[in-house]
Parts: structure tokens; sequence; C-alpha cells
């Protein structure tokens, strides 16, 4: 099956969030070893789209997106299963008396 976001297809989960969003993904959540320097500007141009009136419903976009995947998934989610308490025992104080 074939998936397209406009006239794009999304080959991974990756380009389907990328395309939906219209920004690559690690602009907003960064990339693993990134300076203090490249997370900055990394901010900055974030910055910069958000301020953008293109992209002013993207946080929204954003929590929508969040919000189907929660309630799409739900079951597996929130598939929590009781454990069992062990069996608390009461030491017993056995102590010797003197005779």
């Amino acid at each position: 099956m074939r998936t397209y976001v406009g006239h794009q297809r999304a080959v991974s989960t990756e380009d389907f969030v990328e395309l939906a969003l219209g920004t690559p993904v690690e602009l907003w959540l960064g990339v693993d070893g990134e300076t203090d320097d490249e997370r900055a500007a990394r901010l900055d141009a974030a910055r910069d789209i958000l301020a953008d009136p293109e992209y002013s419903n993207l946080p929204d976009d954003v929590a929508r997106i969040a919000a189907e995947v929660i309630e799409a998934h739900a079951p597996e989610l929130f598939n929590v299963v009781p454990l069992a308490r062990p069996a608390w025992r009461r030491r017993s104080s056995r102590r010797g008396v003197a005779a």
C-alpha cells in the first residue's frame, strides 16, 4: 500500500511525518551529538518557521496528529496488566525465655 501526502509519496514513517508537518522532524527534536551552536541555530530556525504565517497552525497540527496516534493505538498504549503483589510474610519474633 502506498501512502501519499499531497503529491509526495511517503516511503517511511519519518517521511510521512515530515510531509504531514511540512518540516523535518530533526528540526524539532534535534539530533544526537549536536553542539550547543548547532542546537541554538536549530532552535532559531524553528522560531523563524513558527513566526511564518504559513506555519502558524503547526503547534495545533502537531497536537492533533499526536492525539490521532494515541487514539489509534490506545489499546496497546494503555494495556496495563496489574502485577501480582508479593505476599508479605510477618516475621515471627521468637525470643527465648530464660527458665
